[in-house]
């Protein structure tokens, strides 16, 4: 009977090994092809890319308003508000904070920051919170109409940032020089480093690392609609009211990731984002919004469920397909929603590994000999060896010219990390698909900020 037991693990273990190969194939070749058009772009590119001193400032500065929904940051609000306004070399802007009748904290601090600073306005929804992140930009973006009244003055642009952020002093100085080209403009994101924090909030130093200085260049490139971040991006008002003309609002209340969808929405209006990557001077600092990000696993559990969620299912339902012939976008939209495939053949793999380790442990004890895999499996097994390698030397790569070499030596083990939250993300995001599927209305899932006390 154990023979037959051990016959049946093995016979199961085989399929699941083939199964988890032919998928993590698929997925690398995805992404080789993604590295090769990047490799190819950056071979080609002269010189050390832009620098500030290469963009000319309009005659007129622009006047922007910042929006920064709200709900629940008594914590960091105000050191992020002071940030701000202390570092922002622009002549002309105003910041809109988004606030509910039922966070009384919130409305405290950005009261008194209003107070000594005309630059800083409050507007408090109608509704109690939470709803979601969208509704109250939705806020927001009428809270700008009755601010230029006020003013008597008219916003040229709208600016998104979030509670945590930390803005580049050159930020709007890029946004000014490039809104005359292009409706739409997004800078890098790069996360804070966590020393408490290497493995956990670590990981996204590694990610973002990798999809802004790489994915987001090769989606510009491939003419393929540029997902915006929800921070660090400037948008010509008149491109978002051709948005909020088309669905009645510039933010679809019901979305869970509405800064990846208006990027998307926008490009079917004709307002593709443009992605700036610009740096102080040659080969100087890179110009990007920084923040912290979740630095346990359950908050990152929470993040990546509704990212996963609002991009791979329910995004997928809303948002559909582009035009037939933008076949670059048609890729780059089936890449950003593998992430369920990706999860079901990366939980089968381990499976397997657990399946071999039983099977060679069962082989032990009866001192037989493991059944070993096909020459297929194996040549499968071989590719995905070397298509791993790759993946971990090119995430390393990234995460160094980011962060430096002692950051990149973290980039391997923490993309196991990676691996294990977006297992147990996805759970989260199946349970959050089903129960918007059956009607409930989605809430704003957020995560805990923290600001830096380091930063003037």
């Amino acid at each position: 009977m154990g023979r037959i037991l051990l016959e049946w693990l093995g016979a199961a273990t085989r399929e699941a090994t083939l199964f988890a190969a032919i998928g993590f194939l698929i997925g690398g070749i995805d992404d080789l092809l993604v590295d090769v058009i990047w490799l190819t772009r950056r071979l080609r590119q002269r010189g050390d890319g832009v620098t500030l001193a290469d963009l000319s400032p309009p005659a007129r500065p622009r006047r922007f308003a910042i929006l920064v929904p709200a709900w629940d940051e008594s914590a960091v609000i105000g050191a992020m508000l002071r940030t701000t306004l202390a570092r922002l070399d622009h002549p002309d802007f105003i910041i809109i904070v988004g606030c509910y009748p039922n966070d009384r904290a919130t409305i405290a601090v950005v009261t008194d920051i209003a107070a000594h600073d005309r630059r800083v306005r409050l507007t408090i929804g109608r509704r109690h919170g939470p709803t979601t992140k969208a509704d109250c930009l939705n806020t927001l973006w009428r809270a700008v109409a009755a601010a230029d009244a006020r003013d008597r003055r008219r916003s040229d642009a709208i600016v998104l940032h979030d509670a945590e952020d930390v803005v580049h002093p050159a930020e709007l100085r890029i946004f000014d020089a490039l809104l005359d080209r292009h409706a739409v403009v997004q800078i890098p994101v790069l996360p804070l480093a966590r020393r408490d924090s290497r493995l956990v909030s670590g990981h996204y130093l590694d990610e973002f690392a990798e999809a802004h200085s790489k994915q987001l260049p090769v989606r510009t490139l491939l003419r393929a609609a540029v997902p915006l971040a929800g921070v660090g991006c400037a948008i010509r008002v008149e491109a978002l009211a051709r948005v909020a003309a088309d669905h009645h609002a510039p933010f679809d209340p019901t979305s869970l990731t509405e800064d990846y969808e208006l990027g998307l929405r926008l490009a079917s209006v004709g307002a593709a984002a443009h992605f700036a990557r610009v740096r102080e001077t040659r080969g100087g600092t890179l110009i990007a919004v920084r923040e912290y990000f979740p630095a346990t696993i359950a908050e990152a559990v929470r993040q990546k469920a509704r990212w996963m969620t609002g991009i791979a299912l329910a995004g997928w339902d809303r948002l559909g397909w582009g035009r037939l012939r933008d076949i670059g976008d048609h890729w780059m939209r089936l890449h950003d929603r593998r992430a369920p495939l990706a999860v079901i053949t990366l939980a089968t793999g381990y499976v397997a590994i657990v399946g071999w380790a039983g099977s060679a442990a069962g082989h032990l004890i009866l001192g037989s000999a493991v059944t070993p895999p096909g020459p297929t499996t194996a040549l499968l097994l071989l590719a995905n060896a070397a298509l791993l390698a790759w993946r971990a030397a090119v995430r390393a790569g990234f995460t160094a010219a980011a962060y430096g070499w002692r950051e990149a030596l973290w980039s391997p083990p923490r993309m196991i990390v990676g691996n294990i939250i977006a297992l147990l993300a996805a759970r989260r995001a199946a349970a959050r698909y089903a129960a918007i599927l059956a009607g409930r209305t989605p809430q704003w899932d957020k995560t805990a900020h923290a600001f830096p006390t380091d930063i003037g």
